[in-house]
């Protein structure tokens, strides 16, 4: 998880197993929590259909965890970094290809995963799981902000918008590419959604300066 405390949304568990079938045990009913969670909803899954899902006694979940908050807030833990946004590179000299291939990478992988449906449901009710998301936003804003920063002083940006507005402008884009998902049922069309984010930071021809240096270096490579 992005610069948080280990534990801090976990807390302790009853045993870490060490044997290999006891952590195969484990592992079996993280999987099955991340199934049932995201098929049926946090409040509708029970400790009960987990173990049975996993394949193992009711008992033996509350050997390895103290209730099913403690499981899902594992996996929330384990896959933090995924369920917030991606962190784009101004660095790159292709920025709107770099950020369409991130954006498709990293959303395939959340949607394979599943957790960000139950994220919603959690944070409204959960002050320490809603305080961790609003601290690990302000440390990707924080992130964003540098790196628009570093490239404005190289004079690629608009002189006219703020970049503090802009960083927090591309986190809400970002935040909405899975319900836009949803919504359409159409697949985001990322390289547009690039295009759009990378309009927010930098002024068509500077754009066009840093595409000219990138067909050049390719051409170099030739």
């Amino acid at each position: 998880m992005t610069e948080k405390d280990d534990g801090q949304l976990v807390g302790s568990f009853p045993i870490m197993p060490k044997q290999a079938r006891a952590q195969q045990k484990r592992e079996a009913l993280l999987r099955s929590g991340s199934i049932l969670f995201v098929e049926k909803g946090f409040d509708q899954t029970t400790a009960k259909e987990i173990a049975l899902h996993a394949g193992v006694a009711t008992g033996t979940f509350y050997r390895y965890f103290a209730d099913k908050r403690q499981l899902l807030m594992s996996l929330l833990e384990e896959n933090f970094d995924l369920l917030m946004p991606p962190k784009p590179d101004w660095d790159n000299v292709n920025p709107e290809f770099f950020l369409a291939a991130l954006m498709k990478e990293h959303f395939g992988k959340m949607n394979r995963l599943g957790l960000h449906r139950v994220l919603p449901e959690l944070v409204s009710r959960d002050p320490e799981l809603a305080e961790v998301v609003r601290r690990t936003k302000r440390i990707i804003h924080k992130q964003i902000y540098n790196g628009l920063k570093t490239t404005k002083e190289h004079g690629l940006t608009w002189d006219d918008l703020s970049l503090d507005t802009i960083s927090w402008t591309i986190i809400a884009l970002l935040e909405k590419i899975p319900e836009m998902h949803a919504e359409s049922g159409k697949e985001p069309d990322f390289p547009e959604i690039a295009k759009i984010i990378c309009r927010l930071v930098f002024p068509p021809d500077k754009l066009s300066q840093l595409k000219k240096i990138r067909e050049m270096s390719d051409k170099k490579w030739i």
